[in-house]
């Protein structure tokens, strides 16, 4: 173990770490550093990089009391962040949670701790040494499945790092890669830090006496998965709240098993953070038939209007919406309200007559087609390619929430990975704009009768004109998109006024942009950052680039090519050196099928030369 670490104490964060993959609890993404500055962010250069052996990383690194942590494959490893050195590494038995791990800075009786998941348990290390933390659970391990309800057979994994508030440790359920989607389990949970003891549960699906339990029709909330908590949480300290956003329920595509709105599916919920206990909700998707889980942890931001300032939370959803609610109440701050959507025609099926808009602000990204004008602009073969599978699969399309039938095939803004993802927001509240990217493509699908994969009932599969039950409307060969550019575009919107401030297209697609096609942006994952140096970072797209942009105007200032592509969120914090760094795990692979990369890249500007 290096002497660095070895010698000092895990120190209480300061201004210049990242602690939590969101920065802070409240989920902004927001860092204060102000060295690296418009001025100079062109001059970035490569301060060191570490292959981590592990492919398609999704890690946010953390950074605090001298140390760095990141998780890869089965590891969780401690770098020296200045120079990336390995001070300490662990491997679990089964993959961790390959988006970070979460940190507690013990107390005067318990030292340091990062905690994640790592199949059906829990783990807690000693953050100094890398070893089991004594007295949490069984060496160090907490079994997840303890107090789930017995008719789910017990799977569950944590995707994403957990939450710390106060004494406890706050966690959600997901399939991930540790366990199969049927079967899962995901109901939020409190733990004690320092024991791991399960202190409380809130049922994502209801049962029979609590509230949202007449959602579910008959029986249908019984064995039934998915409606789980795979993002991040965000916590309002202040208030004592935190803020989930709830998956969508099993089946994703046929829900005649599950008549109903299906609440807590699709929802964000506020629960108190020291019981568990509800405060409020806002359903998103009414009974959910195109996969629109809630991928993104909300973000605290405040909005002043008519001369007050209204405690906010801003969500963004895989239909590329932007929710702003009141964060006490869940009221809208400007406005929401239900609009008739197309209906299924499918056996069995009872699809929502309606969905929830926000009044303000418009679409972030496409949510309509028309193959009349959106097949003009693409290349001469591209064109022909796209008109081709229209024609032989008989596409059709009824706009937002268009539901797949048995005849033809359904084409629907935006698709299954977005819209928005679980890249989510930062937030600059100096500005009083929020960032997000987001993707431009749509989904395509039918339905076809095929027994229940667990009852062996009659149901209904989603099927594609390529094969399996996703797609992607593209080429799948070259993963170029059918409709008119931009594939990819950064937006901030102003959150006093409710209006986009301005939107950008970001990447591009290389085989289009060699031809002339202007302005393609490019399919993207991740997410970005915001610093008090009026910057942007961003990886996220497929193009394996990684970008500063200005907060103010959008404009790219700075453009550097990775090994592969950066399908994560970066972190920046200030280094024992006095450099301010900037982070990125350049991992590729993701649902964008990008070349797999292993490596995580620190960027920083030059030394300055001595004297």
């Amino acid at each position: 173990m290096a002497g660095w670490l070895a010698a000092s104490t895990l120190a209480a964060q300061g201004p210049g770490d990242w602690v939590h993959p969101d920065h802070d609890l409240g989920g902004q993404r927001f860092s204060p550093l102000k060295q690296i500055t418009p001025a100079n962010v062109a001059t970035l250069q490569v301060a060191w990089t570490i292959d981590t052996g592990a492919t398609g990383l999704e890690v946010t690194p953390i950074v605090v009391g001298g140390a760095m942590y990141v998780t890869a494959g089965a590891k969780v490893m401690a770098l020296e962040p200045e120079t990336g050195a390995v001070v300490w590494a662990f491997t679990a038995p089964a993959p961790v949670s390959r988006r970070g791990v979460a940190y507690w800075a013990g107390d005067a009786t318990t030292p340091a701790r990062v905690i994640f998941g790592t199949g059906p348990q829990m783990l807690a290390l000693d953050a100094k040494t890398g070893t089991p933390a004594a007295g949490f659970g069984e060496n160090g391990a907490v079994d997840l499945t303890q107090g789930i309800r017995g008719d789910v057979d017990g799977r569950i994994g944590l995707f994403s790092p957990p939450a710390i508030y106060k004494g406890l440790i706050i966690t959600g359920g997901n399939n991930g890669e540790q366990a199969p989607s049927y079967g899962l389990y995901g109901d939020i949970r409190g733990w004690d830090v320092r024991t791991g003891k399960l202190l409380w549960s809130f049922h994502t699906v209801p049962r029979p006496g609590e509230p949202g339990i007449e959602t579910w029709e008959g029986d249908s909330w019984k064995n039934r998965s998915g409606t789980n908590m795979w993002s991040y949480f965000t916590i309002d300290e202040a208030r004592g709240l935190v803020f989930a956003p709830i998956g969508s329920p099993t089946s994703d595509y046929y829900g005649g098993d599950r008549k109903g709105a299906g609440l807590f599916g699709n929802s964000v919920v506020a629960l108190d953070a020291m019981t568990g206990k509800l405060k409020w909700y806002q359903q998103l998707v009414h009974h959910d038939l195109w996969d629109y889980d809630l991928p993104a942890a909300p973000t605290l931001i405040d909005v002043r209007r008519g001369g007050k300032t209204i405690p906010a939370v801003a969500v963004v959803t895989k239909m590329a919406q932007l929710f702003i609610f009141d964060r006490v109440t869940g009221e809208p701050v400007f406005g929401m309200e239900e609009r008739p959507v197309p209906q299924s025609t499918v056996p069995g099926e009872a699809s929502s007559p309606t969905q929830p808009f926000p009044l303000k602000p418009a679409p972030l990204g496409r949510i309509d087609f028309d193959p009349a004008k959106d097949f003009g602009t693409l290349t001469p073969e591209q064109t022909a390619y796209c008109k081709e599978l229209w024609d032989k699969n008989g596409m059709f399309t009824k706009g937002p929430y268009t539901p797949a039938g048995t005849e033809g095939t359904m084409l629907t803004f935006p698709s299954t990975i977005g819209g928005g993802n679980w890249n989510g927001i930062a937030y600059d509240a100096s500005l009083g704009l929020v960032f997000t990217n987001v993707m431009n493509l749509g989904q395509v699908a039918r339905m076809e009768p095929r027994p229940d994969r667990q009852t062996g009932k009659p149901s209904y599969a989603r099927t594609t004109p390529f094969g399996g039950p996703v797609g992607r409307f593209w080429n799948p060969d070259t993963k170029v998109p059918c409709q008119v550019p931009p594939s990819g575009e950064l937006v901030a919107v102003d959150v006093n006024r409710g209006d986009i401030a301005w939107k950008v297209p970001i990447g591009f697609i290389a085989s289009l942009k060699a031809k002339g096609v202007p302005d393609t942006g490019a399919l993207n994952l991740g997410g970005g950052i915001a610093t008090a140096g009026g910057l942007i970072f961003i990886g996220a797209t497929n193009d394996a680039r990684f970008r500063a942009f200005e907060s103010k105007t959008g404009k790219m200032l700075w453009e550097t090519t990775l090994e592969a592509s950066a399908h994560s969120v970066p972190v920046t914090f200030l280094g024992k050196d006095g450099r301010q760094y900037v982070v990125t795990a350049a991992g590729g692979g993701s649902y964008l099928a990008s070349p797999s990369g292993s490596k995580i890249v620190a960027f920083a500007l030059p030394k300055a030369p001595l004297k």
